[in-house]
């Protein structure tokens, strides 16, 4: 963990290959990086009491620390989590503006309510208990990814089991919102079709995303 040819010092040399090999949320991953320079300073210290120059006492508390094979996999865990909780709240919030945003006659889009098609009414109530669900799978999710923080056995599988069920629903609802955009009763179908991409599939999306993110963390 040399820092030959680099203007950094042994602690900055190794805490920049740290937050290389860390991707995931910006602010637990400061925290995290926070958190390293710490103990890293204080054994600096400690090894400069005992009779170390800085430089060889940064270099000493590096080694001490662990080579960064070793020491990104536990810290890309707790990453994992973390982005497996915003995954679940970002799920929670989508799902659960989903009935005001559907709501007959709320809207100027949907205000001129016909005769109901059966196909739409069917995959509304489809939609309900798939998004029930779905909320209810969140809120458990969050509450897990606080426990994992935790306990090590737990976060070693909330994370991944997170990021495969936020996928799930995201797929799933977003399918079922574009079925009901297209067997739609409303005269503007246009609005609907609109509706659906900027109120579900967009915002589904974007937890996909996350998901997929979160999935790459714990497989990491």
């Amino acid at each position: 963990m040399s820092s030959r040819g680099s203007t950094l010092t042994p602690v900055d040399d190794y805490l920049t290959g740290l937050s290389r090999a860390l991707p995931g949320p910006r602010r637990r991953k400061a925290d995290l990086l926070a958190e390293a320079r710490d103990h890293l300073v204080d054994a600096t210290e400690a090894f400069e009491a005992d009779g170390l120059d800085r430089d060889n006492a940064e270099r000493e508390a590096v080694a001490d620390f662990g080579e960064l094979d070793e020491v990104a996999p536990g810290y890309r865990a707790e990453l994992a989590v973390s982005q497996g909780r915003r995954t679940a709240v970002m799920l929670c919030l989508v799902l659960c503006a989903q009935p005001l945003v559907w709501k007959e006659g709320l809207w100027g889009w949907n205000q001129d309510v016909v005769e109901p098609n059966p196909v739409g009414t069917f995959l509304g109530q489809i939609v309900e208990v798939v998004g029930g669900l779905a909320m209810a799978g969140a809120f458990l999710a969050v509450i897990a990814a606080g426990i994992g923080m935790r306990y090590p056995v737990v976060r070693d599988r909330v994370s991944r089991m997170t990021a495969v069920f936020a996928l799930v629903s995201s797929v799933l609802v977003s399918l079922i919102g574009t079925g009901m955009g297209i067997t739609s009763s409303h005269p503007n179908q246009v609005a609907d079709f609109g509706a659906v991409g900027g109120f579900v599939v967009l915002p589904l999306l974007v937890v996909a995303i996350s998901a997929g993110r979160c999935l790459r963390l714990a497989r990491a």
